[in-house]
């Protein structure tokens, strides 16, 4: 059985994803907060929190000698350069130009890679890796609940104090990282891989984040090392609702991905190869908010969409390139953050918790995930994918795609805010009525 027969027996893809809603939220095996979500959120502005990134991903261990070869063959960005020592974001088109996900990539050594994220792209990387007969070996490493199962334990630690944390905890001195390259750092008497990034904010001089990584039976020494250096910075441990709003600061809309893969008949094969119990099977969002298509291909999305326009690079050939290099002279939409008119957020805020009968639909504390209609007057200029409210924004956001031609600071636009029934098929949220809110674009991230 295959998920080609799953969308057969529903009827098509939107009845299998609608039929199939998930709240992400219940995707975490830690608490949700461990102090509370605005504490946790403004320690990574303010000082630093620390998060656990083991269990919710899928990991795939590549090895081989044409470890790089599949992934320049599959990625829009180019991996001429890619060696140990370096991370790179990957991410994979279908033949058509159409996202069908991404995931972060890191060498551990120029022949064996740790390929990180959710499902979409990395499944599609696994197809590839088959079908195209590539001299590799793979591991897959489902997510778990935390029961273990995991060759790594992955931690990440954000915000200003980062750099001085990790100094502190090291056993020796801290080797500089370049920003998306990774060190190997001894802690607590263990070799430890550390990638520079953040994952809230913007990089700065200084690290503002990195990833930490390990083996599994060393975590608990690393663990303890790492928050014994971070008391004396203020340093927090954070929780499922506070790591799920970093989106709203730093811009990351792939949780969103409705995978490019459910109509074409040049994806067939893929289909059906794809296992029942895929992440396929499940929308993630695609039954909530004010934009409900008809057809699932007005959901797919291109990398402009998305922000991954600007590491699209033609220096090699891949999958979907011939379909990107038409798309990259006029690309349709861009990825914008709308940020929310304080007095319609008021309006909304109230109306939804102290109003009487039918109210508008309550605002997401902190975040979630909804596609809803970007409207000019009546028209239709783009669609939201996740909204979200962070302590040091000061108010709600939304992450969006909108019309490559209104993607310019401070142009005015309404989300249509609700769900398309009034929340009938949304046991999440009650019965609501649809209301406008204006907000204003923001090509950049409000915190940059």
């Amino acid at each position: 059985m295959s998920l080609q027969d799953n969308i057969d027996r529903a009827g098509g893809p939107l009845a299998l994803l609608r039929g199939n809603n998930f709240d992400v939220r219940g995707a975490f095996a830690y608490p949700a907060e461990h102090t509370n979500w605005r504490e946790e959120q403004r320690a990574w502005k303010d000082t630093a929190v620390l998060f656990n990134q083991t269990f919710h991903m899928l990991d795939l261990y590549i090895s081989g000698p044409d470890v790089v070869r599949l992934l320049s063959d599959t990625a829009i960005n180019s991996f001429a350069n890619f060696r140990a020592g370096i991370a790179k974001q990957y991410v994979a088109v279908n033949d058509e130009g159409l996202l069908i996900g991404d995931a972060i990539v890191v060498a551990l050594s120029d022949t064996e890679v740790n390929v990180v994220g959710r499902e979409w792209a990395l499944e599609w990387l696994q197809f590839q890796a088959e079908k195209g007969g590539y001299d590799v070996e793979i591991v897959a490493e489902p997510p778990t609940r935390g029961s273990g199962g995991k060759r790594f334990y992955r931690w990440e630690v954000e915000g200003p104090a980062a750099g001085d944390i990790l100094e502190a905890a090291a056993d020796g001195e801290v080797p500089p990282i370049k920003f998306f390259h990774t060190a190997k750092v001894s802690i607590a008497g263990h070799e430890v891989w550390v990638l520079n990034h953040t994952m809230a904010g913007v990089p700065g001089e200084k690290t503002s984040g990195f990833e930490f990584f390990g083996p599994a039976e060393h975590e608990d020494d690393v663990i303890d090392a790492i928050v014994r250096a971070g008391e004396a910075h203020g340093m927090l441990r954070g929780g499922a609702r506070s790591y799920l709003s970093a989106g709203a600061e730093s811009g990351w809309l792939g949780p969103c991905t409705v995978a490019a893969i459910y109509t074409s008949e040049s994806m067939r094969e893929y289909r059906e190869w794809l296992p029942t119990e895929t992440w396929q099977n499940i929308s993630v969002g695609v039954t909530t908010g004010s934009f409900h298509p008809e057809r699932i291909e007005d959901y797919y999305v291109t990398p402009w969409d998305y922000g991954f326009g600007r590491i699209v690079k033609f220096d090699h050939d891949f999958i979907g390139r011939a379909a990107l290099e038409e798309m990259a002279k006029n690309p349709p939409r861009q990825k914008v953050w709308l940020i929310w008119d304080l007095e319609d957020t008021k309006r909304v805020l109230v109306d939804s918790e102290l109003g009487s009968g039918v109210t508008p639909k309550p605002l997401p504390w902190p975040s979630d995930l909804g596609r809803d209609q970007i409207l000019v007057g009546d028209k239709l200029v783009g669609v939201t994918g996740f909204h979200g409210y962070t302590v040091n924004l000061e108010g709600w956001v939304s992450l969006a795609s909108i019309d490559s031609a209104l993607a310019v600071d401070g142009t005015e636009v309404e989300i249509l805010w609700g769900d398309w029934d009034g929340g009938k098929s949304n046991i999440l949220v009650p019965e609501h009525r649809q209301t406008r809110i204006r907000a204003r674009v923001s090509v950049d991230s409000p915190m940059a």
